[in-house]
């Protein structure tokens, strides 16, 4: 049938199979019959959302697997390797590009590098160096120049910037990130707050928010120079009261933000406390679109020299940092959010390889209450693999992706997050009149930018 539905709806079915609800719809029809399950799961009193890396691939994100131009381990080594080091930390990245580049495995080499650095740093270490099975011998000034660089260039990689001219363009494309919060929010006051968590370093979802006018709490206190604050959560809006009448109304554009990973705008201070500053990343917008030898110049220029220590690394030392505040926190909050009776939770962008994230939506399946929706593009990943055993469990879990005909391969072009957000979540008026708004304001702009020009 050539307009079957693009999408597939897997669901738990009958004796431990999965079950297509969209197997006999047509595109209009199926698109429909997801949009009004979602309305319904986004009516059950709990709301929460997992967002990470593939949530930003269209606003120019990087991803920890896949094809080089767009693999962190790829971009992060080419780089580093033009980058003035001793010969001995040159040959550990040679090792490193020699075996399994660009495969997947940059975290566990990672997790060797930085464990190396810990170990031997400090005056009460008891370690003076490691030898690498090459027989490479780092100094310490070796691996913190080596660590130093990375943490830079893994900064200017997440550095995004929402393409704002989503909103004043037709023909611009989106990231997903402005359509699927003004979707999310358009939930009735009078249920419970949306809770966002995402395990992405990047700002993508704060600067849409600004540019929303969506209100949020992210577990931190105060304007010019936030600090963490995890009360703040336990904190709502609401618009005054009528004098009358004594009654007050919640603020209908509002969530609650956890950056489970950290972001590139925490700074963690002397006294260990955290700190949030919001800075100019326009410094950056240069670095993604650079060859490998002008990344490299940048990365040892000053203002990269002054990027702090900003969250938790991709080495397999994330389950011990959770443990650690300000995260403890924050991962508590996930595992009890995701506890309480009615709850929709949507996973976007997540390739379950983070088994300290995985194993807490793991035991949240046995929440009787829980709906689960796996956003995926590619039905032949393993993440589809392992909802599937998720449903063969009775646990009322679902995965919308891509329907590929035979023969054909996965466009990536569907079910993605930027797709989930533009076309298949339910429309919201208010997001059509403020794009409205916004491209007559740019109208007035640019006819004010030529009259002075006369």
């Amino acid at each position: 049938m050539s307009d079957q539905c693009r999408y597939q709806l897997l669901s738990p079915g009958s004796a431990g199979k999965s079950e297509d609800l969209l197997a006999d719809k047509l595109e209009d029809k199926g698109i429909r019959r997801v949009q009004a399950l979602l309305a319904d799961w986004l009516r059950m009193e709990n709301v929460v959302v997992l967002t990470a890396a593939g949530c930003s691939v269209t606003a120019g994100g990087r991803l920890m697997a896949g094809p080089h131009e767009n693999n962190l381990e790829c971009l992060v080594l080419n780089a580093l390797e033009k980058c003035t080091l001793s010969d001995e930390a040159k040959s550990i990245i040679g090792w490193k590009k020699a075996n399994g580049f660009g495969s997947g495995d940059f975290e566990p080499w990672l997790s060797y590098l930085f464990g190396a650095s810990d170990f031997t740093s400090g005056e009460s270490s008891p370690i003076e160096s490691v030898l690498w099975k090459d027989s490479t011998q780092l100094t310490d000034q070796d691996q913190e120049d080596l660590c130093d660089l990375i943490q830079r260039a893994i900064y200017a990689e997440c550095a995004l910037a929402l393409n704002h001219a989503e909103l004043t363009e037709d023909t611009a494309p989106s990231s997903g990130h402005i359509p699927f919060l003004a979707k999310l929010i358009a939930r009735e006051a009078t249920l419970g707050r949306t809770h966002l968590f995402t395990l992405n370093y990047d700002t993508l979802f704060e600067q849409a928010m600004e540019e929303l006018g969506i209100q949020y709490f992210d577990g931190f206190t105060g304007k010019a120079n936030s600090r963490f604050d995890p009360s703040v959560y336990g904190l709502d809006v609401y618009y005054p009261g009528d004098v009358a009448e004594g009654r007050v109304r919640r603020f209908d554009k509002f969530l609650q933000y956890y950056k489970l990973h950290g972001s590139i705008h925490w700074q963690q201070q002397n006294d260990g406390t955290f700190r949030a500053q919001h800075s100019d990343l326009s410094f950056t917008e240069a670095y993604r679109e650079a060859t490998p030898d002008q990344k490299a110049k940048l990365l040892q220029n000053k203002k990269f020299e002054a990027i702090p220590s900003f969250g938790i690394m991709p080495t397999s030392r994330k389950f011990t940092q959770t443990l650690e505040m300000p995260y403890a926190h924050l991962f508590r909050l996930f595992h009890a959010r995701l506890n309480q009776p009615q709850t929709f939770l949507m996973v976007l962008g997540y390739g379950f390889a983070d088994d300290h994230v995985t194993r807490i939506v793991e035991t949240a399946l046995m929440n009787p209450s829980l709906v689960m929706l796996v956003v995926e593009p590619n039905p032949e990943s393993r993440i589809v693999q392992k909802i599937k055993k998720y449903q063969s469990l009775g646990q009322r879990a679902f995965v919308l992706t891509e329907r590929v005909k035979e023969g054909e391969e996965c466009s990536y072009q569907y079910a993605t997050f930027s797709d989930f957000a533009q076309n298949v979540m339910p429309d919201v008026k208010w997001l059509e009149d403020y794009k409205r708004l916004r491209i007559f304001e740019e109208q007035i702009r640019k006819t004010e930018e030529k009259d002075a020009a006369v």
